[in-house]
């Protein structure tokens, strides 16, 4: 449904000037019409003009806030004044057409609209035959007029029919054509006002899209690093009276986790701080240019090898052929391997073991961590399951976390990857080629 169109205060004093202007022309046309006598010997005095000046001048200062009452009072005018003959006829079409124009172009009830403009143009073409029929029975005792279809008098009542046609016509269509024209417009404000709060909301979901992947990151960073330490320097502290040079090795790796955590958070932190940057950046480093600052799934291997360090004997295997798989998968994999041996080392208690697993097929590659250790009876998920979902599904995955029967967990990430089937057959299918070209 339209809109209410509502005048602005600009436009009300606009009337109002040209309110003013048109009383001013139509003053000095009465003066010239009265002085050439448009009318001969039947034009009414000079007063009658300048009364039917302010009748049809005035009411324009309020065109835009009563249209449909401007318009009716506009034409009546008008109407009388032709009729007796005013001295004044070009002033009045100018304030007849404006007044049709304006109820076409701002009376919200379209309806009533409709209604007075029909009702003024059928008045007029009324008023109009009346009219000719008079003159006509007038002029019926002219030879001119009896000479034929075509006299001067039939030609000229013709061209004031065709006249009148575009004169009423122009004023109903370009009224018309203003309504709409006002509709679209306020159509088009208002998806530019919609699409100024999407973009706010978009960007209000960006910046919490950032934080959640900064929160990911550095709960992976600080949580497996930590953990590693603290599970160590327990180490450290229970052989460290009976075994001083194992409490070296072990304080050796406190050291050497310490130094891993500081360079990773360094490399976050350059992440963030690089103007422009990437914001998968955050999340996988895709798009830094230090090779040291990602991971591939090889890099398992050696996590692997660093949890056994630490106290979880964690064995490592591939299955299947080895593909290249994108960074951010990768990347994603290898935080997902790294949050679950955290969390082995953290609850699975003493004597717990790993085994992690990295298979490809041909639908995509799938990494596998299974601990053994302490049966869990409430599955309560973290931050850190939380992020492992996150990620997963950010390459496209799925992620499962199920308790095993025997105890421990079972974490499984599984990408597809839609190439990986085209890498299987396209040697097959090149292969006769080459033999043929041998």
């Amino acid at each position: 449904m339209p809109s209410l169109r509502t005048p602005t205060r600009r436009e009300l004093r606009s009337d109002l000037v040209l309110a003013g202007v048109m009383f001013i022309g139509a003053v000095l046309s009465a003066a010239l019409s009265s002085i050439a006598e448009v009318y001969g010997e039947d034009q009414a005095e000079l007063w009658t003009a300048l009364v039917y000046a302010v009748f049809v001048t005035v009411p324009l200062a309020g065109r835009r806030r009563w249209p449909g009452i401007v318009a009716v009072i506009t034409a009546l005018a008008y109407f009388t004044a032709v009729t007796i003959r005013v001295p004044e006829i070009y002033v009045g079409n100018i304030a007849m057409f404006v007044s049709l124009y304006t109820v076409g172009a701002w009376m919200n009830d379209r309806r009533r609209a409709l209604i007075v403009r029909v009702g003024i143009i059928v008045g007029m073409f009324i008023w109009l035959v009346i009219t000719m029929y008079r003159d006509a029975i007038a002029e019926a005792d002219k030879a001119d007029v009896a000479a034929g279809a075509f006299s001067p008098y039939v030609a000229f009542m013709l061209i004031q029919i065709m006249l009148n046609i575009l004169y009423f016509g122009g004023a109903y269509y370009f009224g018309e054509r203003s309504w709409h024209a006002a509709q679209e417009r306020e159509v088009l404000e208002q998806r530019t006002i919609e699409l100024e709060r999407e973009r706010e909301v978009t960007a209000a979901q960006a910046v919490a899209l950032d934080r959640v992947r900064i929160a990911r990151e550095l709960h992976d960073v600080v949580a497996h690093h930590v953990s590693v330490m603290g599970v160590q320097a327990g180490a450290a502290r229970m052989v460290l009276d009976q075994d001083p040079e194992h409490s070296k090795r072990i304080l050796t790796g406190i050291e050497g986790s310490a130094r891993d955590a500081i360079h990773e958070l360094r490399q976050l932190l350059e992440t963030l701080r690089t103007p422009g940057g990437d914001p998968s950046a955050v999340s996988g480093r895709a798009g830094t240019t230090d090779a040291g600052s990602t991971v591939t799934l090889e890099d398992i291997a050696v996590l692997a090898g660093a949890s056994t360090e630490a106290g979880l004997p964690t064995a490592f295997a591939v299955v299947g052929d080895p593909v290249p798989v994108p960074t951010l998968v990768a990347v994603n994999l290898y935080r997902i391997a790294q949050e679950s041996l955290t969390n082995a080392r953290r609850h699975a208690g003493e004597g717990a073991t790993a085994d992690v697993r990295v298979r490809y097929d041909e639908q995509g590659v799938e990494l596998e961590v299974v601990n053994t250790g302490r049966s869990v009876t409430q599955f309560r998920p973290g931050l850190g399951q939380l992020g492992m979902r996150e990620r997963a599904a950010a390459s496209g995955g799925t992620l499962e976390v199920t308790p095993r029967p025997q105890g421990g967990l079972r974490v499984r990430a599984r990408v597809p990857l839609p190439g990986r089937a085209a890498l299987r057959t396209a040697p097959e299918e090149s292969a006769p080629e080459r033999s043929a070209t041998r």
